[in-house]
């Protein structure tokens, strides 16, 4: 039978090595967010447009009506938000997927979609993953599969950091050798997010 320390070094390993996949998105996309470009240059840009016929839903929800011209259009992705013109009769609203942005017009009177599906590309979508699906729209995010599944695996993510970052720390308290270096570079941690609370707050 297993020890505990040796059962819980197991977990803190396997359950960094699970995370780390998740851990490495969040980082670079960090960086993307912070510095609002990439020294190497962005990518993405292509546009495309076209005007397509649409079966008008008889439903007073605009997300409900968004989602079903979203499916008859053959679109996948995320509805961000849902812009409904009772007096023009217009829905406009934005389908989103990881590196791709398809902006859907909608003529209620004609039976008319305007599609505009502009390619945002890889580093756009890595910034997409990492907000969403945040804490904005709450009323109508996780309008798609994919969405809600990374939404668990956020929180997922988050759970797993937290366990390695406690176990971690239960393990160099049972490691004597590295006490003290352990204790240096927690310390050097502790005082250095201090400072930084200390200078924004002040």
């Amino acid at each position: 039978m297993k020890s505990p320390y040796r059962v819980i070094r197991d977990l803190h390993l396997y359950a960094g090595l699970f995370v780390s996949p998740f851990v490495v998105v969040y980082a670079i996309s960090a960086i993307v967010l912070n510095h609002a470009y990439l020294p190497w240059g962005g990518d993405g840009g292509t546009v495309e447009t076209r005007t397509v016929a649409v079966r008008i839903p008889d439903d007073t929800n605009s997300l409900a009506v968004a989602a079903q011209i979203r499916d008859q259009l053959g679109i996948r992705g995320e509805i961000g938000f849902v812009s409904r013109n009772r007096r023009s009769q217009r829905v406009n609203f934005p389908v989103e997927t990881p590196g791709v942005t398809t902006n859907v017009r909608v003529d209620l009177r004609s039976g008319s979609a305007e599609i505009e599906r502009t390619e945002t590309g890889v580093w756009d979508g890595l910034v997409y993953l990492h907000t969403m699906p945040g804490p904005h729209n709450v009323a109508i995010r996780g309008n798609w599969l994919a969405t809600g599944v990374w939404g668990w695996v956020a929180d997922a993510s988050v759970y797993l950091l937290l366990f390695v970052s406690a176990t971690g720390i239960y393990l160099w308290a049972v490691l004597r050798a590295e006490r003290k270096a352990g204790l240096l570079f927690l310390g050097a941690g502790a005082a250095t997010f201090g400072l930084l609370i200390i200078g924004i707050v002040a």
